[in-house]
């Protein structure tokens, strides 16, 4: 007998069955669906002794950099639609997603949670944001095969490409969608009107942020070989933030690095006006496994701070990985380059820099690197955001502009995805990362030379899945980066460190 609280049998409230037959008729379908996750990261990353330390005697610029976070979040959706629940595209959706995050941030120098020291060094926060609330409806079919086009308009998921290197985000939009050729070519034209986020949770906020994105795209599938998808695309960056502070009182517009302030008039606000074109992959040749991305930035920063002046951008990003499986193991190696600004001063940058990135590429969440922001001492802004491959020197992702002139890496990178069962898996991780150029960050901090040696990064975690299901997922990870001497030149050579476990539960 079907219960409303049993997901795994029929269920009228996870779409199985018409919603409310007698009135909506057998049509219309309701899916809800709520997940909890607990989010523990304990790590180790560079930070300043400030002029007020939290311990008498600290004498040194290097502060203890221990810290504690904790993330607890709660989501959940609610969708309404009418059509089938199985192949056919629906006619019609309503879908609704609030989300709720708890957090709370222990750390051992004053300074960081907040730029005012009486804050303290722990803080605890929580918010409510909106990550989906959408209309979408069916303008027509196309093909008896299920071709067809469809429009959506309000609060939405979207990501770009295949790994998440340009633009991954859930913003307010009107997205234009579909297939051709029997789900052979699918394509997106989408436009989004930003809202500014959550410092601290990351969720959406009720407030307007004066940046929009325009971006099309195109799938195709076994485009000149069986099992590779191929993707091109187009976006625009138009980012007219102005002055902003985040929730803990860090000024993050404009990024407080370089020229900042004009005398007597306050903050120099700037605008960002950068197209990208994109080559990607995805999919298998024969027995080899591939993933590949190019982009192509180009356009106009009209006052980028640590210029000083209006800069042209001209950047580009290429990405690879080759993996090959055998047996209950996927080998993988891979190649991450992001171009590197020469000369901070001379009017051109190309430092390449995303709109949103979330990759999930060399590690992912098992990179230190990838997944813990490191901040650029001495300056405003950091030297890497949580969540990116990229020394963008940014204020905050989330919030602050992206910065074409910054050094720019590149990373070599192997590892292995290990099937111990089919409910455990494993993953190590090797990264060798260098900078591109110097030149940005000898400018910013007054320092010469910085040399282009970033270091080793090592990780290693297992997903375990009790039930064989996504209803219980358990995440845990171990990374560490050994500083090369490039590293070492800004911070010290001391060994950085991140442990993190999730417990992600889901009805």
């Amino acid at each position: 007998k079907p219960h409303w609280y049993d997901p795994f049998n029929r269920n009228r409230f996870k779409g199985d069955e018409p919603i409310w037959p007698a009135v909506l008729g057998q049509q219309v379908f309701f899916n809800f669906t709520g997940s909890e996750t607990t989010f523990i990261d304990g790590r180790k990353v560079p930070v300043p002794s400030d002029v007020s330390a939290a311990q008498p005697g600290s004498s040194q610029f290097f502060g203890r950099g221990e810290q504690f976070f904790l993330d607890q979040t709660f989501r959940f959706t609610f969708d309404l639609f009418h059509g089938d629940a199985s192949f056919k595209p629906v006619d019609w959706r309503i879908r609704v997603t609030p989300e709720v995050s708890l957090n709370y941030l222990d750390v051992k120098e004053l300074g960081i949670v907040g730029p005012d020291v009486r804050a303290g060094t722990t803080r605890l926060d929580s918010h409510v944001g909106f990550q989906e609330a959408f209309v979408e409806y069916k303008l027509h079919d196309l093909s008896p095969n299920y071709d067809f086009v469809s429009v959506r308009a309000g609060i939405q998921e979207f990501n770009a490409d295949f790994r998440g290197f340009l633009f991954v985000d859930e913003q307010p939009g009107m997205r234009v969608f579909g297939d051709l050729k029997s789900d052979r070519i699918e394509y997106n034209a989408a436009y989004f009107n930003f809202l500014e986020k959550n410092t601290n949770s990351g969720l959406n906020t009720f407030n307007r942020r004066d940046q929009q994105v325009m971006l099309g795209n195109v799938y195709i599938q076994d485009f000149f070989f069986p099992g590779y998808t191929a993707e091109f695309l187009v976006a625009y960056n138009k980012d007219d933030g102005g002055l902003h502070y985040d929730d803990n009182g860090f000024l993050v517009r404009p990024a407080p690095v370089g020229n900042v302030i004009n005398q007597g008039v306050g903050a120099i606000p700037h605008s960002i006006q950068v197209g990208y074109f994109g080559w990607l992959g995805s999919g298998h040749i024969k027995r080899i496994n591939i993933t590949h991305a190019f982009y192509e930035a180009a356009g106009k920063d009209s006052f980028n701070p640590i210029a000083g002046r209006p800069v042209t951008v001209n950047a580009q990003m290429a990405a690879v990985e080759l993996s090959l499986d055998r047996d209950w193991i996927r080998y993988r190696i891979s190649s991450f380059y992001a171009s590197g600004d020469s000369d901070p001063r001379n009017g051109r940058a190309n430092g390449f820099d995303a709109i949103v990135d979330l990759p999930s590429f060399a590690g992912g969440l098992f990179s230190f690197w990838n997944r813990e922001g490191i901040r650029l001492l001495g300056s405003g802004v950091s030297l890497t955001t949580d969540g990116s491959l990229l020394p963008n020197m940014r204020s905050n992702k989330n919030e602050g502009q992206a910065n074409f002139v910054n050094p720019g890496i590149f990373l070599l990178n192997a590892g292995t995805d290990i099937d111990i069962t089919p409910k455990l898996k494993g993953f190590v991780n090797f990264n060798y990362l260098r900078f591109m150029r110097t030149e940005p960050l000898e400018f910013v901090l007054f320092q010469s030379p910085i040399r282009h040696n970033i270091g080793e990064d090592l990780g290693a975690g297992v997903t375990y899945r009790p039930p064989l299901t996504e209803n219980i997922i358990l995440t845990g990870g171990a990374s560490i980066l050994q500083p090369g001497q490039g590293f070492r030149d800004i911070y010290t050579g001391r060994t950085l460190f991140s442990v993190f476990g999730s417990a992600k539960l889901t009805f």
